[in-house]
């Protein structure tokens, strides 16, 4: 028990090493994201590059084309117009087919890599976690954000591989390609243009850094919701339901929910100025330039074609500069996931259980020995554990090591098992300091039984085979009889194929127990460590269990680790520990012979307590079966003899007889074949829609906000026209048309300004509060379901974190930054048409 009393501090000592969020961001440099990549994959990058900058060049090639086609009615006589206009549209079908292979190569060979070298890195990931030393969970991380991190991290690293650095080579393409065309069409109006070039670098660097500064705060938000998530529904019998605990989960779930809700409207804030300040640039620069190319034309002779082509190639270039933002923050988003993944990737545990190197003996008897250790754990290195603890098991023999909670029993268990290294002395098998050995060989010679034993979500046949993986059916069994488990398992209904639930919770303590035990003997260990495997069990599963170890302990080295002292009183030898400590050693009959010392004091101390709870039992009250007298009931069962009856017969000590319906077990296996035959269904959109019922004003302003961003692109067009068309009158009219056409699109680049910041912010705080309320109400109603609920495979703390994490995450998108963009484009849409349709 203490093992977990002395460890379960790292939890706290993550928090008091502190500073998580406090700490600036790290994020891997941009190649350094491309690191896992084999060379399919740099195939697949190059083509998808070459693709990518094939479909960004082609944009700006359209402006030529444009001014082409300018020309070709400006100048044109009647007579000449229509094949100097079909020239041009033949170049437009060429361009087109040219830019429809290009994209279909982008997008299918970047969407192919980001998804092999995120599938990639999860996998090396969960390597990486499983292969760390038990000290880097006590420290530096829990099971939750080990789930956070493959869910959310990983999807975030796809993005940021696969599609949107696609984008961005496609944007920078067309970025050079336009300044490039634009510069040798007419150098003198791209240098004037080049003059907002700065303001556009400096507001999307600021916003990108922004950016990357509250995704972390966000991502950090959520890692600590599903260590909530994690937490909880891991312990749902144990502690949360049992102690009621479910609102004050309930309540720490909510106040991460609520911080990763703030940095949700801090980041909608942040990417609706980057980009709105970025197009208001963009379009106050136009002005310059309509004005200035006015001048041009009446000063240089410049003709309105290649005007009209140099605004097209700087608008396309600086447009793939502002266009580029959601890409850059995706990857700058995907630069910090990978920074936490790749740090745990790269991370060499000082226990590595994949180190191949290591002595291997050839024969091993089993000496243990700890000579002069020292240790402290990691979670609090401030607190001496064991002070100079020297002990020699010799081979064959059992010990057990007795004393006070907290005095160092377990830890001596952890050692021999190399969970950890002391900080001083030695360790030694057979002579030899455990750190010489092959690790993983060394841990294939020790059995552990522990107090509480886990069993994985599967059958009890997987769970025991668990300790060799070729194990035939045979040793299987063989190994069930020697723990005292073959009866109970031959009865259910399945057997050996019967599933135990998350945890084993489908099972009593005591057949988690001896399935335990079966799973230790399985590998036939030279040396056997029982960490209190009894201390956790009533009387009747106790000596069953009991009668199972016995069995295995013969010809094994043994170390016991008991709480109660009547398991130990036969073993070869008793040591006492007391504050990391040896006190007293010896057998029993020599350790109760001195009435004073630490041993005598022990047994008292456990006689006192045992007469306490027998005089409460023999009190009358009503309520005098205990807990673990109700547990025995429950657990110790045998087959009602009238065996077709799915009904089974309980004893238990006080002569009571029970019948219990049994359905727990039975029911598991339909259960799961029911959830892997059901199809996803999809919820209303209706449903989510109500969902953000509360959130509607800020819905309809950011609907009026996306409108008017949609809007803009359309009446740019008519400014577009105009434009045009003053290219091409008198001098006189030309200069003035031009400054008016200058100053309304100023106008334009003020109104982005104020429509992009507010959509993105009202969609923001919608969304935010959509994924927020979905969040919330899912575990509420997690944590509130009945226990059984659970049992089903699909219902594991593991799949319930990544459906809240993805799940929600798809939900907030589609209602934040697609809808946005939905109701953006078809406001663009229905301007357009209305604008082509009444055109004259």
């Amino acid at each position: 028990m203490d093992a977990t009393a002395e460890a379960s501090s790292g939890e706290g000592a993550r928090h008091a090493h502190g500073g998580k969020d406090d700490r600036p961001e790290k994020k891997v440099p941009l190649l350094g994201m491309f690191r896992y990549a084999d060379r399919l994959d740099m195939l697949l990058m190059v083509v998808g590059s070459l693709g990518a900058v094939g479909n960004g060049v082609s944009e700006p090639l359209i402006s030529v084309l444009f001014g082409d086609v300018i020309n070709s009615f400006g100048e044109s006589t009647t007579s000449t117009v229509l094949r100097a206009v079909t020239k041009v549209v033949l170049n437009f079908i060429y361009l087109g087919i040219g830019t429809a292979v290009a994209s279909f190569l982008q997008v299918a060979c970047w969407t192919m890599a980001g998804e092999r070298q995120s599938a990639r890195i999860r996998s090396l990931y969960l390597k990486s976690v499983l292969r760390q030393d038990i000290a880097f969970f006590d420290t530096e991380m829990t099971t939750g954000e080990a789930v956070s991190r493959m869910s959310s991290d990983t999807v975030i690293i796809q993005d940021a591989l696969g599609e949107k650095a696609g984008k961005l080579v496609q944007l920078t393409s067309a970025f050079f390609g336009g300044f490039i065309i634009a510069f040798t069409k007419g150098w003198l109006l791209t240098l004037v243009m080049l003059t907002s070039l700065p303001l556009v670098a400096i507001a999307g660097a600021v916003s990108a850094q922004m950016l990357t500064r509250v995704s972390s705060k966000r991502l950090t938000s959520y890692s600590d919701a599903a260590n909530t998530v994690e937490q909880t529904i891991g312990s749902i019998r144990t502690v949360v339901v049992s102690f009621n605990g479910e609102k004050k989960a309930i309540e720490m779930y909510n106040k991460f929910i609520k911080s990763a809700y703030r940095t949700v409207v801090e980041e909608g804030l942040v990417n609706g100025f980057g980009m709105g300040s970025v197009f208001c640039i963009l379009f106050s620069s136009y002005g310059l330039a309509f004005w200035y190319g006015g001048k041009l034309i009446i000063d240089k002779g410049y003709t309105g074609g290649k005007i009209v082509t140099v605004l097209f190639a700087v608008l396309n270039g600086a447009t793939s500069l502002g266009n580029a933002t959601p890409s850059i923050s995706a990857i700058a988003e995907g630069q910090s996931a990978a920074y936490r993944l790749f740090e745990t990737i790269e991370r060499k545990p000082e226990i590595d259980s994949d180190d191949t190197s290591g002595m291997i003996m050839e024969n091993i008897k089993g000496y243990v020995e700890l000579k002069d250790v020292y240790f402290r754990y990691p979670a609090r290195p401030g607190q001496l554990i064991l002070d100079g603890l020297s002990l020699q098991v010799a081979s064959g023999t059992t010990m057990a090591i007795v004393g006070e909670s907290g005095s160092g029993k377990s830890t001596v268990i952890s050692l021999v098992e190399r969970f950890y290294d002391p900080q001083a002395g030695e360790v030694l098998i057979d002579g030899v300091n455990i750190k010489n050995l092959n690790l993983d060989w060394i841990r294939g010679k020790i059995g552990l039984v522990s107090q509480e034993p886990l069993l994985f979500m599967t059958s009890i046949k997987d769970n025991i085979i668990y300790g060799k993986e070729d194990a035939t059916l045979e040793e299987i069994k063989r190994a069930a009889e020697l723990a005292n488990a073959a009866n109970f398992i031959d009865k259910l209904p399945n057997g050996y194929d019967t599933l135990v639930g998350q945890r084993g919770t489908l099972l009593s303590g005591g057949q988690k127990q001896r399935i335990a035990i079966a799973r230790a003997i399985l590998k036939d260990p030279k040396i056997l460590l029982l960490d209190e495997a009894t201390s956790a069990l009533d009387v009747e599963s106790e000596r069953i269990v009991q009668e199972a170890l016995n069995r295995i302990m013969v010809e094994r080295t043994t170390l016991v680790v008991a709480h109660r002292l009547s398991t130990v009183r036969n073993v070869d030898c008793i040591t006492v520990v007391h504050q990391g400590k040896i006190v007293e050693q010896g057998t029993h009959h020599a350790l109760v012979k001195d009435p004073n010392g630490a041993y005598s004091q022990l047994i008292r101390l456990q006689e006192t307590r045992g007469d306490e709870r027998r005089k409460i039992q023999d009190s009358g009250v009503p309520n005098s079966l205990s807990k673990s007298t109700s547990l025995s009931i429950r657990r110790s069962m045998t087959k009602d003899s009238f065996g077709n009856s799915n009904r089974y017969s309980f004893k238990n000590p006080l002569g009571l007889s029970v019948e219990l319906h049994e359905d727990e077990i039975t029911g598991e296996q339909n259960k799961d074949d029911l959830s892997n035959g059901k199809t996803l269904q999809k919820a209303p959109i209706g449903r989510l829609f109500y969902l953000n019922k509360p959130e509607v004003p800020f819905l309809l302003l950011g609907a009026i906000a996306a409108s008017v961003h949609g809007v803009i692109f359309p009446l740019f067009g008519i400014l577009m026209s105009g434009v045009i068309k003053a290219f091409y009158e008198p001098p006189d009219k030309l200069r003035k048309d031009s400054s008016f056409w200058a100053l309304i699109s100023v106008v334009l680049g003020f109104a982005s300004f104020i429509a992009i910041p507010g959509e993105y912010l009202l969609f923001g705080i919608a969304g935010g509060k959509l994924i927020e309320r979905v969040r919330t109400l899912s575990f509420q109603n997690i944590v509130h379901q009945e226990v059984a609920w659970f049992d089903n495979p699909s219902n594991s703390s593991g799949a319930l974190g990544t459906r809240l994490s993805v799940d929600a995450l798809n939900v907030r998108r589609l209602v934040g930054d697609n809808l946005g963009l939905i109701v953006q484009s078809t406001a663009a849409l229905i301007t357009g048409f209305v604008i082509a349709f009444t055109a004259d």
